[in-house]
C-alpha cells in the first residue's frame, strides 16, 4: 500500500517563503503521479500541483501559478513544494496525495481537481500579517 508522509509547514509572514516536503513509497506502478492539495478552514479542499514521474511534467493551479514550484528526486522518493510570495488567503493543510493508476487531471494547462486513492495526512502553513 502507498503511504506519503509531508514536512515544512509552519507560520510565516506575507511575502515570505517555505518549502514542503513529501516523501512516498509503496507505489505499486512504475509511471505515476504526485499531487498537493491544501484545505483551508471553511472551504473545500483544492488541488494545487500535479507532478508526474514519467516525463517531469508539473501542473498547476490558477493560485499557485507563478509562485509555487514543484521539485522532486525519484530516487530518493521525494517531492517538494515551493511557496514563495505567500498570502494569507494560502492559508491551509497542505496534503501530498497520489492515484492508483491515474495521472493529473489537466486542461488547456489548468489543473483540476481530481479523486486521489492515498493521502499523507497534512502539514499545516499559516500565512499572517
Amino acid at each position: 500500500e502507498a503511504h506519503l508522509v509531508e514536512s515544512g509547514g509552519g507560520s510565516v509572514q506575507v511575502g515570505g517563503s517555505l518549502r514542503l516536503s513529501c516523501v512516498f513509497s509503496g507505489f505499486a506502478f512504475d509511471d505515476f503521479a504526485v499531487g498537493w492539495f491544501r484545505q483551508a478552514p471553511g472551504k473545500e479542499r483544492e488541488v494545487v500541483s500535479c507532478v508526474l514521474n514519467n516525463d517531469g511534467n508539473s501542473y498547476y493551479a490558477e493560485p499557485a501559478k507563478d509562485r509555487f514550484s514543484i521539485s522532486y528526486n525519484w530516487h530518493k522518493k521525494t517531492v517538494d513544494l515551493q511557496m514563495n510570495s505567500l498570502k494569507p488567503e494560502d492559508t491551509a493543510v497542505y496534503y501530498c496525495a497520489t492515484p492508483q493508476t491515474r495521472g493529473c487531471t489537466v486542461v488547456r494547462e489548468t489543473l483540476f481537481y481530481q479523486a486521489m486513492d492515498y493521502w499523507g495526512k497534512g502539514t499545516p502553513v499559516t500565512v499572517s500579517s
